[in-house]
């Protein structure tokens, strides 16, 4: 029992002791100093406080985006293509991942989409028979552009042909978005056969 008094009796003198308080004091400077150290590596290394704002890449072409991203320490990754644009030239930029202004860190990869070399090709829906106020939203909501309406002798109001550039159209031909159809259109009227001589 004695030993054990007398061990804590020694370890609580040290405890106590300057030599052991002047090592807790170094210990806890030097643990100060090495997280100082080592948060000043971190925010070198991982660019914490430097920010970059990101171009706007809008209608630039790669070559462009290449050229304007690799002056900033940025890199970017071409995503699929858009739908066709006519505002914006073949093959540039239509949109980009973050937007311009945003501010990232260097070496960002920039995501951005291109505009296409031109609109998609559709399928022609099957519209004959139908009657004009049927046909036209169908056309219209696919990308078509309504032409000429031409009206032919007939007892119903349906379409009775599709056109394009002055040829017969047949349904399920595949047709370039934005492209005109024209439509022959049944009059309506009915008409009485004279049968006497």
């Amino acid at each position: 029992m004695n030993v054990v008094i007398n061990f804590f009796k020694d370890l609580f003198k040290f405890v106590y002791s300057k030599i052991f308080l002047i090592q807790v004091v170094i210990a806890i400077a030097m643990l100060a100093i090495l997280s100082y150290v080592a948060l000043q590596w971190l925010e070198s290394t991982t660019n914490h406080h430097q920010r970059i704002v990101v171009p706007s890449l809008s209608k630039k072409t790669l070559d462009e985006v290449q050229k304007v991203l690799e002056e900033k320490d940025l890199r970017f990754e071409v995503q699929d293509s858009a739908n066709f644009n006519p505002d914006y030239p073949r093959y540039s930029v239509i949109e980009q991942n973050p937007v311009a202004g945003s501010e990232v860190k260097e070496n960002r990869k920039i995501y951005v989409t291109l505009n296409p070399s031109g609109y998609r090709k559709i399928e022609v829906p099957n519209v004959v028979l139908q009657t004009r106020r049927q046909a036209e939203p169908k056309l219209i909501a696919l990308g078509f552009k309504i032409g000429t309406v031409t009206y032919k002798p007939n007892m119903s109001d349906q379409v009775l042909e599709l056109r394009h550039n002055g040829k017969n159209l047949k349904p399920g031909t595949m047709l370039m978005k934005t492209s005109t159809i024209d439509l022959v259109v049944g009059d309506g009227k009915e008409r009485t056969i004279n049968l006497s001589n």
